[in-house]
């Protein structure tokens, strides 16, 4: 896997300045840390965009200081974006050591044909679709993939316990959690209930309209009920 790289330069601007340095197509970053100091940073904002890209919050960056002889190991922590979620505002990365495990949120994907899915109105129903584990840097995935090919009958699912993964990693998940299942459209089951529902008023209704039928007097057509011949 490719590794990727970062140039990072000391910032001394902050605040509401930070704006001047987005105008020159430079970000304001942030490197922080668990037992470090945190340190206020600037990046190129073409490079960074195609970093963050890449990297998500699940891959090792190797971030490289102006003035720092040693790379530091980083994950993208926390970005921020503007109103329209384009463009980039700031961007936190966390430093992690050597042998140092942390805990992430690695998105799920899935991949594959489910023969079960060939049966009319079907659908994969989604579950969770990020799995939290624990590990060391150099093993976290940039995701994890689940086959749905192996999705034979209908209503048959795939839980987090069904997942492989590997034996350096700790799951942070109930093993019984859903992530995806094959079941059927509910459209027409909806439809039908809208239909009884309806039903059931025009009954109410026609139930009501008899019983007034019934007890009540005729009325003529001013308005008083006519006078009974004996």
């Amino acid at each position: 896997m490719e590794e990727l790289i970062i140039n990072a330069a000391k910032r001394d601007v902050f605040g509401k300045k930070n704006r001047f340095l987005r105008r020159q197509g430079i970000t304001p970053t942030h490197l922080i840390g668990h037992s470090i100091e945190s340190q206020a940073l600037q990046c190129d904002t073409t490079e960074l965009v195609k970093i963050v890209a890449h990297a998500g919050e699940t891959r090792v960056i190797s971030l490289k200081i102006e003035g720092d002889k040693q790379p530091k190991n980083v994950f993208v922590r926390e970005i921020q974006r503007d109103a329209l979620g384009k463009r980039l505002l700031h961007v936190d990365f966390y430093q992690v050591r050597k042998g140092q495990k942390m805990q992430v949120a690695v998105p799920i994907v899935l991949f594959g044909e489910s023969p079960a899915m060939k049966g009319k109105g079907r659908m994969l129903a989604h579950g969770i679709t990020e799995l939290s584990i624990e590990c060391l840097p150099e093993n976290v995935p940039p995701q994890i993939e689940v086959d749905v090919s192996v999705l034979e009958e209908l209503e048959q699912s795939i839980f987090v316990k069904d997942i492989v993964l590997d034996p350096e990693v700790t799951v942070h998940a109930d093993p019984e959690q859903m992530i995806v299942k094959v079941t059927e459209v509910q459209l027409k089951v909806e439809e039908e209930v809208v239909e009884a529902e309806e039903e059931g008023v025009e009954g109410e209704a026609e139930a009501e309209e008899g019983a007034r039928a019934e007890g009540e007097p005729e009325k003529s057509a001013g308005g008083a009920a006519p006078e009974s011949r004996e």
